[in-house]
């Protein structure tokens, strides 16, 4: 199969089920009242696809998936600034629950810029996979502390995995390099355990 061609499924596949992911994070949110994305997973997502829609534009393809993305996420955004106050309104205070997600978001968006100059990446390749790899972590995470699948399901686990699929797939083959492989094959396990966890809490 023509590299060019390959590479193309690899990028439509990617952002496909990650739109999925979201749209299915989206409803999952509206049905349950809880947010369905960790804080620091949001501001990360949507910090680098502000970057890297805006700021350091990809390809006319990528450009316009990444805005999909961020679009969605500004939406999974609000979902936990509505939701989330909710939850943890018995932890902290409203004024400290809005100003930890906007400290965080700061320092997500100057983390993936600085990240992106040290690496001479301004595709934003090794911020990507660096911090979906944090995400599949912190899913676990949120899954666990809340003790069920509110805000989850078995269909965001296995699109979430598919999606990364597709880019750990695409990477492996024309732009390997041992800290994605390492990255990628962790995420993998990470996803492969969330899925894992999914299941036995909904089957409780």
């Amino acid at each position: 199969m023509n590299q060019n061609y390959f590479l193309l499924i690899c990028q439509l596949g990617m952002g496909l089920f990650w739109i999925l992911t979201y749209i299915l994070i989206i409803k999952r949110g509206f049905q349950d009242e809880k947010y369905g994305m960790p804080m620091v997973a949001i501001c990360a997502n949507i910090s680098w696809e502000f970057i890297f829609t805006f700021i350091f534009p990809q390809n006319d393809l990528q450009r316009g998936i990444s805005f999909i993305w961020f679009v969605l996420d500004l939406v999974i955004m609000w979902q936990y600034l509505i939701y989330g106050r909710n939850e943890y309104k018995k932890k902290l205070s409203l004024k400290l629950f809005y100003s930890s997600f906007l400290f965080t978001l700061i320092v997500s968006f100057f983390m993936i810029l600085a990240l992106s100059h040290e690496l001479h990446d301004m595709e934003g390749k090794y911020a990507a996979f660096l911090q979906n790899l944090m995400m599949s972590g912190l899913f676990i995470g949120l899954l666990l502390g809340r003790g069920s699948i509110a805000g989850q399901s078995m269909s965001i686990a296995i699109c979430k995995m598919i999606g990364t699929l597709f880019a750990a797939v695409g990477f492996f083959l024309y732009f390997r390099t041992p800290l994605i492989s390492i990255t990628s094959m962790a995420t993998f396990m990470y996803d492969v355990l969330y899925i894992g966890l999914v299941y036995r809490l909904a089957r409780k």
